[in-house]
């Protein structure tokens, strides 16, 4: 309602009518101080051209417009919000041409016309102005379109930027300024880029960097002209980056809350959610000595964060065994799991709590050398007391819903101090990647996704042996990693699939293995026979379904089937982790909530190594299907994993980036 509202024809041109009164009062009444002297011929010496401004600094590109007369079009996305500038620049004789890049969203927002229209305008004298980086951002990154378009024009693209003194910072993707009036104005002219027609990609790229750099030089000449803090300098990152009232009330309030904690931790353990004899870790008491020397600190939440971050941990060990490895969680069945796979010589701690005084007194045993954190794991406490001691913090498998970016955008004072404490994050796509950056991280890389180089959960052989025998005969099928509202669904799915196949058993393992008394309850008043797992049964010849609520064992059952519905996907949970089930040799049904393994679907799906649900019928119908064709099956296996090879590699790449914070070895010895 409010987009109709805004490209509403009446409220469009009085806008735009305010709009453009106000760029000629903050002109007007601004002291104009220019580089070169004259802007007015060094523009005219290249026209045509594609005039460059940054996004966050176009709020008066109007007015750059040379006094002489000359064609100029102006390239406005063509949604309706854009509709109110598009009227200012047209009350300045700016002509349009409609459509923007799309940047890493999805969508056609008219590039590929605009791209026509700006070409065939550049060909007949007309100067294109246009933003060189594109929402959602990050900032100041320059596109390839505004590179492409010089080179399939042949016109050069000019730098251009202008600044006030005096200004408002929207909290922006590219921190649009709004510049004030009675101030003092910085105009810059840069010089140009050219762009061969023949360029192959590696020019195409440089001329990028050229363009970006001769953007930044422009930005930052206009604010030094005008005596202003580019909101994007490090300086004002600094500023910015200071603790601001929320931050200072969560301290406080996870300060005085300090008296709950052990009413808390308490609650917790009587629910199996904390280990009694390890409770003081909590607090931030270790229960080891801290080895002596180098010592890398992971922080992983649970299990899923602590399986991809396994492999990095052994590889640091592998290739710097003098090196100390610290792994704190926050859950039993992580601890369970690391106390399981961790190399010799690997500690695992619970994270204390967040509260300061539990934080530095963790800190203060640990000292750790460098920090590396998991996924999302942004804790503010943990995050500013490490960040206070100068020890370097790593982000790895960073990944940020647009959900979650969108909340810490709107919260600065709150979102910069945390992540720029990160010196790097390793993110999992370039959207995440560009989401980091936003939020103040000073470098963030997408290296890909840790979970896909991961090996598959480990599998009892054991076990395995004796659960094959009691499978024997059976028509077997897995709901992995269920959610409430899943269990259900499964059973239901089972009912209808038993028609077919009188003899089938459902496993199901819940992602949480306290909720299994509950499941059996809930199937058992459907009229289903239930085992369970956590009370030593086996199946038998009449048991419907099986649910192996203990810990650990997901690999093993992955391994005993042909078919895995992996949860936390028929309910809006996110989904889970399908890469394990296919190296493990099931076949993947998943429903349509899997935004937290969105590249790993993505790819899945679009290579036919995945079958999409919506509902129990459509998963009663996939899976009696997979089931019984050993072919098809075969073929979805085969594309599976042929996509999980596509994926691959950021285990070498995390590596690689992590190296350049630790020690040679010869730095360790001489330290010794």
């Amino acid at each position: 309602m409010a987009k109709r509202l805004l490209s509403s024809g009446p409220l469009v041109d009085f806008g735009s009518a305010l709009g453009a009164a106000y760029i000629r009062f903050v002109y007007n009444t601004s002291e104009v101080r220019r580089d070169p002297p004259d802007t007015d011929a060094k523009l005219f010496a290249e026209h045509p051209q594609i005039f460059a401004m940054w996004h966050g600094q176009f709020g008066l590109l109007p007015k750059i417009k040379p006094d002489r007369p000359a064609a100029v079009a102006a390239m406005v996305a063509r949604h309706g919000d854009a509709e109110m500038i598009a009227g200012v620049l047209k009350r300045f004789g700016v002509r349009l041409i409609r459509g923007a890049g799309a940047g890493y969203r999805r969508g056609n927002r008219g590039g590929a016309a605009a791209l026509r229209e700006a070409l065939k305008a550049l060909k007949q004298g007309t100067t294109v102005a246009m933003t060189a980086d594109i929402a959602p951002g990050p900032a100041r990154k320059a596109g390839n379109g505004i590179v492409m378009l010089a080179r399939l024009s042949g016109r050069p693209v000019v730098p251009c930027a202008m600044a006030t003194s005096r200004f408002i910072t929207l909290n922006s993707w590219s921190a649009y300024t709004i510049n004030l009036p009675f101030s003092k104005l910085g105009i810059v002219v840069g010089d140009p880029v050219r762009v061969p027609p023949d360029a192959d990609s590696a020019a195409v790229e440089a001329a990028r960097i050229a363009v970006e750099r001769g953007l930044n030089q422009a930005t930052a000449r206009a604010y030094d002209l005008a005596g202003g803090i580019d909101p994007l300098s490090p300086q004002a990152q600094i500023k910015a980056a200071k603790p601001a009232f929320a931050i200072r009330a969560y301290r406080a309030l996870t300060r005085y809350a300090a008296p709950l904690a052990p009413l808390m931790l308490a609650w917790r353990t009587r629910i199996g959610k904390e280990e009694p004899a390890r409770r003081l870790e909590r607090y931030g008491e270790a229960s080891v000595a801290r080895p002596p020397g180098y010592l890398v600190w992971f922080h992983a939440a649970s299990v899923g964060e602590t399986n991809a971050v396994l492999p990095v941990i052994e590889a640091i060990v592998a290739a710097h065994p003098e090196i100390n490895l610290l792994l704190t969680t926050g859950t039993v069945t992580s601890a369970k799991l690391a106390r399981a796979r961790l190399p010799k010589g690997a500690v695992h701690q619970y994270v204390p709590l967040d509260n300061q005084d539990y934080v530095r007194r963790f800190l203060e045993h640990w000292r750790p050398d460098l920090a590396v954190f998991v996924e999302s794991e942004i804790w503010p406490n943990l995050v500013l007391e490490t960040s206070a001691l100068h020890i370097p913090l790593v982000l790895v498998n960073g990944r940020m819903s647009f959900r979650s970016f969108r909340r810490w955008r709107k919260r600065p004072g709150l979102s910069r101090p945390l992540f720029s404490a990160f010196g790097l994050a390793l993110a999992q796509n370039d959207r995440f990647a560009q989401r980091f950056t936003a939020l103040g991280t000073p470098r963030s890389v997408p290296v890909g996704n840790l979970k896909i180089d991961a090996p598959p959960p480990p599998v009892d052989l054991a076990g395995h042996k004796t659960l094959s025998a009691a499978l024997a005969g059976r028509t077997v099928w897995l709901a992995a990693s269920t959610h409430p509202g899943e269990d259900d669904i499964a059973a239901v799915a089972h009912l209808a699939m038993k028609g077919a196949r009188p003899d089938l058993l459902t496993i199901i393992v819940p992602r949480h293995p306290e909720r299994g008394p509950f499941i059996a309850k809930l199937l058992e008043g459907a009229n289903l026979k239930v085992a369970l797992r956590s009370e030593g049964k086996l199946p038998d010849a009449a048991t419907d379904i099986y649910i192996a609520d203990t810990i650990g064992e997901l690999g093993l059952f992955y391994s005993l089937v042909p078919v895995a519905f992996v949860g936390g996907s028929l309910v809006p949970h996110g989904g889970q982790n399908p890469i394990e089930a296919i190296k493990l040799g099931a076949a993947v049904v998943t429903g349509p909530h899997w935004r937290n393994f969105a590249d790993a679907y993505d790819e899945l799906l679009r290579a036919g190594g995945a079958v999409q649900v919506s509902d129990a019928k459509d998963l009663a119908t996939a899976t009696l299907l997979l089931l019984e064709d050993a072919q098809a099956r075969g073929r979805i296996m085969s594309r599976a994993e042929s996509a999980i090879a596509r994926m691959g590699g950021a285990l070498p790449r995390t590596i690689s980036e992590l190296e350049q914070f630790l020690p040679s070895k010869a730095t360790l010895q001489h330290a010794s």
